[in-house]
């Protein structure tokens, strides 16, 4: 592989992001964070790039968080690129998470929109046994029970991927040979569907999240017009006519 921290290759229309220390368990140094953050302006302005897998080298860990010999110097709170945080994007992401996630690799992991995990992978949040804090554990109402949060914010024990699954963090578990394969035809599900349609929903997924049901369907309606008034949404209705695969032109 390249020394570069962060690997950036297409596979059709899918975008595939390697984080590249695997000899320092993929931790976040300030090459690697940079790295990252290209890698999703890049993946964002490419309208070849429908989907984002983004997933680590090695076999030992997915990221083990922060570089912290880097620590003393820097950036505080939002050195981690984590989605919806540091940048964000419109189309979807999946993480393939093939080893430790821990502390800011973690909410790399769960930040993304999707999640498949080999049988070894892990999850914590182990910023309070460095003296550090998860601020990000709040993304965990609503998603998990509160108990199990707060016990993996407090204490930073790691769960399996089976638990991860079994909690709703996880998508899908699959046999640590497999983990790409399972990714990328996920990917390839995501893009049968209409772009317009797939940006769209994510949006107001988000959006909508702890909106009161009259707030939530106006957050919804008005994102979902531009998709009822696309040429995809007539291409749609017309495949299905003809009983062929549509052509999405993302207008």
């Amino acid at each position: 592989m390249s020394g570069d921290p962060v690997l950036y290759e297409m596979q059709g229309p899918v975008a595939i992001v390697t984080l590249n220390r695997p000899e320092k368990r993929n931790v976040v140094n300030t090459a690697m964070r940079d790295g990252v953050l290209a890698a999703w302006k890049r993946f964002e302005a490419d309208p070849a790039a429908r989907v984002a897998i983004l997933t680590a080298a090695g076999d030992k860990a997915f990221c083990a968080g922060r570089d912290l010999s880097e620590a003393a110097s820097g950036h505080g709170h939002g050195f981690i690129p984590i989605l919806r945080d540091e940048v964000s994007v419109s189309k979807p992401v999946i993480a393939a998470i093939n080893g430790a996630a821990l502390g800011g690799g973690c909410f790399m992991a769960i930040s993304c929109d999707l999640c498949v995990a080999a049988e070894r992978a892990s999850f914590a949040l182990t910023e309070a046994r460095v003296g550090r804090a998860p601020i990000y554990a709040f993304w965990l109402n609503g998603v998990i029970p509160q108990k199990v949060a707060l016990e993996m914010s407090m204490t930073g024990n790691p769960i399996t991927a089976r638990r991860a699954y079994e909690l709703g963090l996880v998508n899908h578990v699959v046999p640590d040979a497999f983990l790409m394969e399972k990714a990328l035809s996920l990917a390839m599900d995501l893009c049968a569907a209409a772009p317009l349609a797939v940006s769209a929903t994510k949006a107001m997924i988000y959006e909508t999240a702890g909106l009161k049901p009259e707030a939530a369907m106006a957050v919804s309606l008005e994102r979902f017009k531009p998709v009822f008034e696309s040429d995809d949404a007539v291409e749609g209705m017309r495949a299905f006519r003809e009983k062929r695969p549509p052509v999405w032109k993302g207008k």
